[in-house]
């Protein structure tokens, strides 16, 4: 008895009733229209006439439908008054879909079962309401008269007038319910996405989805190569700053430039996680594009922090172009944060090879027990590194090995399908 009657105590229940009422206010206006046929056309049956006003009227309410800002006003308002979870309309389609087509007809349609639902409940709960207000007292003489199968009830006055004045505020209040509920069950699906939209919220989705991905990817190589850096190089740094005052400043240096280019790659990340565009007037940065054009300036950044890097090349890398050549350069990045992460301190090698068909990357390094030297040597690892790299090198079509190469090196070696610009 008391969950039934939980509808009748809830807010919602009234602003939903008085969302469907000001449908019918609404309204109104539209009539004055619709009742010009009906004033030009007098000689027809009464009948007639009133089929030509709702006809006309209908018309007038789907075609305040068909605009675009009614249907983004609909789903708003019942957002907050019916309390019904929208998305917001998209303004993206599946390509070939013309505009509006998921939409067209199914807002005009909600509009007039909004404007329906709030004349009769307006006039149902507008004539309980008075009735609720005139029975007690006799106010304007009231009466109440009831038949059902033969038998006829009359209410004029007394603790009768009462209980039937309780009885019409009661179902003033269960009228609201209804047509709430009506609404209720019908916004999510009029007002709701259609199967066009549904296909082009989901292909947004997994383009966004994609795009944060390949951010976390640039954030963890950029950001995790420099950390792995500039950490070795301050420890250089602190042990030479009383013996080698040169070499310190120099690895100093070499922070600095590391800790720069690390910041314009979390500006950006950061900037598009927020939604903001990449570029703003004065205050925004562009993407940073590192390429293998900018392998020296890498593989020198690394040498600051006590490591030997060798550099074996052929081909010409620097006519690799576009993403592959940003991708290799990350995937060189890695490689090397690994092996000064992860090796024992000595040689590592990089290897760069640009043929006609592919192109080819590998990083050596030896592993085994670290020399015993103040540099720190235990990392905390995230485990996202080569997963992350396998993923890069699967969207590329390109092939990965990772793993032991002999008793004491590690090699990562990458092979990518290319096309070398002419």
């Amino acid at each position: 008895m008391i969950k039934a009657l939980r509808p009748l105590l809830r807010r919602s229940t009234y602003t939903g009733a008085l969302f469907a009422y000001a449908a019918a206010l609404a309204s109104l206006p539209l009539l004055s229209f619709a009742l010009l046929p009906a004033l030009a056309w007098r000689s027809a049956p009464e009948g007639v006439l009133f089929g030509v006003v709702l006809v006309v009227w209908a018309a007038l309410i789907a075609l305040v439908g068909l605009a675009r800002t009614t249907r983004r006003v609909l789903v708003l308002a019942a957002r907050r008054l019916l309390h019904v979870v929208l998305p917001a309309p998209s303004a993206a389609r599946p390509p070939g879909t013309p505009p509006g087509a998921g939409q067209r007809w199914r807002t005009p349609l909600w509009l007039l079962l909004h404007v329906t639902v709030g004349w009769t409940g307006a006039l149902a709960s507008g004539l309980l309401l008075f009735l609720a207000v005139a029975l007690p007292g006799g106010w304007l003489r009231a009466e109440l008269a009831l038949s059902l199968f033969g038998r006829s009830a009359r209410v004029t006055g007394g603790w009768q007038s009462w209980a039937a004045a309780l009885g019409c505020l009661l179902l003033a209040a269960v009228v609201c319910v209804l047509v709430t509920r009506a609404l209720r069950w019908s916004a999510p699906r009029l007002l709701g996405p259609s199967t066009t939209e549904r296909l082009a919220l989901a292909a947004e989705r997994e383009r966004r989805l994609a795009e944060r991905n390949r951010l976390a990817h640039e954030l963890h190589d950029s950001i995790g190569h420099t950390l792995t850096t500039t950490t070795i190089q301050a420890a250089v740094a602190g042990e030479l700053m009383s013996t080698d005052p040169v070499a310190a400043r120099a690895a100093l240096r070499s922070i600095e430039e590391s800790a720069r280019a690390a910041l314009e790659d979390l500006d950006y990340v950061l900037g598009v996680l927020r939604e903001r565009e990449a570029e703003k007037a004065g205050t925004g940065t562009a993407a940073p594009i590192r390429t293998l054009a900018d392998l020296p300036e890498l593989l020198e950044r690394v040498r600051h922090t006590g490591a030997v890097v060798e550099w074996e090349r052929s081909g010409d890398p620097a006519r690799v172009r576009g993403t592959l050549s940003r991708a290799a350069y990350r995937i060189v990045q890695e490689g090397l944060t690994n092996a000064v992460r992860h090796g024992s301190g000595g040689p590592i090698t990089v290897r760069v090879a640009a043929g006609p068909d592919a192109l080819e990357l590998a990083v050596v390094n030896e592993t085994g027990a670290a020399p015993r030297t103040g540099r720190p040597r235990a990392f905390p690892t995230s485990g996202h590194g080569l997963p992350g790299l396998a993923e890069r090198v699967r969207l590329l079509h390109g092939e990965i090995d990772a793993g032991p190469d002999g008793p004491r090196h590690w090699r990562l070696a990458v092979r990518l399908p290319v096309r070398l610009s002419a």
